[in-house]
């Protein structure tokens, strides 16, 4: 009988120890109870159940979290003063992911800090933090990719797919996502 032909995903194996991913299905539990079931209006309520479980958030009373958020991992997450991540925004922070001073991150974004090496049958896991420039604003539903830095004032239109560094001060959109004009300066 011949060995089994080669597939995606053979011998994969978890990156994470044990204690990583009890402390992981712990916040599960908590996100899916008391955060997701908090009123809209508790932002600070969530931010400190967040940095119960690690995150990094030097002024928690001026960052401004939905109920319908989703964090993979609390302790990735950095959330700087007068961040603001909207309703429906996954934040699947497998490596850090940092939203510096007044980023804006809208409805429906997708930050995804994590891919696989598809040029090993066992694919494993690869890691890249993403950065989000200060007073930078992610339209509604944008991806953003592994390893991404969004620049200061930074706008990224709607439905964008984010997979290179945007520069400071651009507006930025499509698919993939480029820079189209420089931003004036807010008034």
């Amino acid at each position: 009988m011949s060995a089994e032909a080669p597939y995606l995903g053979q011998n994969c194996t978890t990156p994470y120890p044990r204690a990583e991913i009890i402390r992981r299905e712990i916040w599960a539990l908590v996100q899916a109870t008391l955060f997701r079931w908090s009123p809209r209006t508790w932002h600070g309520f969530r931010v400190r159940l967040l940095t119960w479980f690690g995150a990094t958030v030097p002024e928690p009373g001026q960052v401004v979290i939905f109920p319908t958020a989703r964090v993979v991992f609390p302790w990735r997450l950095t959330l700087e003063p007068r961040s603001m991540v909207g309703p429906r925004v996954n934040l699947y922070n497998l490596a850090n992911i940092t939203l510096r001073r007044g980023a804006n991150v809208s409805q429906n974004c997708h930050l995804c800090a994590g891919t696989h090496d598809y040029t090993r049958w066992s694919m494993p896991l690869v890691a890249k933090p993403i950065i989000i420039g200060e007073n930078a604003w992610l339209g509604a539903d944008v991806f953003v990719g592994p390893g991404v830095s969004v620049g200061e004032l930074c706008v990224v239109g709607a439905r964008s797919v984010v997979v290179k560094d945007l520069p400071a001060r651009q507006v930025c959109a499509g698919n993939p996502c480029r820079p189209l004009k420089p931003r004036p300066a807010p008034v």
